[in-house]
């Protein structure tokens, strides 16, 4: 088989695949891919989790350290002797162990309110090392904070399928549209668009192409409303002359790959997504959503970013 110039040899995705695959990039942006051969633990990092888990996990997570360490070390102090730290013990076992909790929660957060305060060895050095034990876990808590509210965060909306529409006369286009949902400023926004699908070689043995759709416009100066992008099927596409039937059967994915410049930020973001052969739709046309109010004000209605009409080819 002669190879296209917009085939891609090397996209650090691997081309040996010779059956059909579930989606490479899921919904979410992640590559659905599984890593074996290494131990759990040399492949999990605890910062990057932190960093990268939802906000709810983590208060929860947070929450759950918290308990678990005061109620580690209320234990101590049940044992050096609730007396010790003057609490009273002629209230019974629930109120010894309860005020014993309270006590180490002041002293990890530092608080120290002073009704209850260490009165003897022990005790004074379970509380030195929990007090120093609590400076640095609020030091890194306070670090994991800083990171979570400081990484730059995109809701880039993809329209949730491609669709094949007319293009000119005689011509068809691959499309589909993005939008930044965030009230942030994107500049200098740029799109790159594989498509990718297994082809027979070699007497029937299927292997998995990936090649380069040129678009239209690459590149756009400023990101404020709605970019349709388009890819013009052509002689020099590779998607020209393939049919729906075709990029079925081949198992087709489009990977899309978006990076732009955010002003909130001062940095570059990106996105990345994917729509598999059964995402697309042939024969229609996005319909029209950005529109001047009467003051000349310009309006966009996100809700309306997959809705597509009959056209005919």
């Amino acid at each position: 088989m002669i190879k296209s110039k917009n085939e891609i040899q090397d996209t650090g995705l691997s081309s040996k695949y010779q059956t059909r695959t579930q989606r490479i990039i899921e919904k979410n942006g992640s590559f659905n891919v599984r890593k074996t051969g290494i131990g759990r633990l040399e492949s999990f990092n605890l910062y990057h989790y932190l960093i990268n888990v939802s906000w709810p996990r983590f208060f929860l997570l947070a929450l759950i350290f918290y308990v678990v360490v005061n109620a580690l070390f209320t234990v101590f102090y049940v044992i050096a002797g609730p007396e010790h730290l003057g609490i009273e013990t002629d209230q019974g076992a629930l109120h010894s162990v309860m005020n014993s909790f309270f006590f180490s929660a002041q002293t990890l957060t530092t608080v120290g309110f002073g009704r209850v305060n260490p009165q003897n060895f022990w005790t004074n050095v379970v509380a030195t090392l929990e007090a120093g034990i609590g400076l640095m876990v609020f030091a890194v808590a306070t670090g994991l904070l800083y990171g979570r509210f400081s990484r730059p965060v995109t809701n880039i909306l993809f329209s949730e399928n491609a669709i094949i529409t007319k293009w000119g006369e005689n011509q068809t286009a691959f499309q589909f549209r993005i939008a930044n949902a965030f009230s942030t400023n994107m500049m200098e926004a740029e799109i790159k668009l594989m498509g990718s699908w297994l082809e027979k070689v070699n007497g029937g043995t299927e292997i998995r192409r990936f090649y380069n759709l040129d678009l239209e416009y690459r590149k756009i100066n400023f990101f404020p409303t709605v970019w349709t992008v388009n890819h013009i099927i052509n002689e020099e596409s590779p998607l020209f002359g393939k049919s729906f039937e075709e990029l079925d059967k081949g198992d087709a994915e489009f990977l899309i790959l978006f990076k732009a410049y955010d002003d909130t930020f001062a940095q570059t973001v990106n996105a990345r997504y994917s729509y598999t052969h059964d995402e697309l739709v042939y024969g229609v046309k996005y319909i029209h959503i950005i529109s001047i109010d009467g003051t000349g004000r310009t309006t966009v209605e996100l809700d309306r970013l997959n809705d597509f009409e009959k056209v005919e080819m």
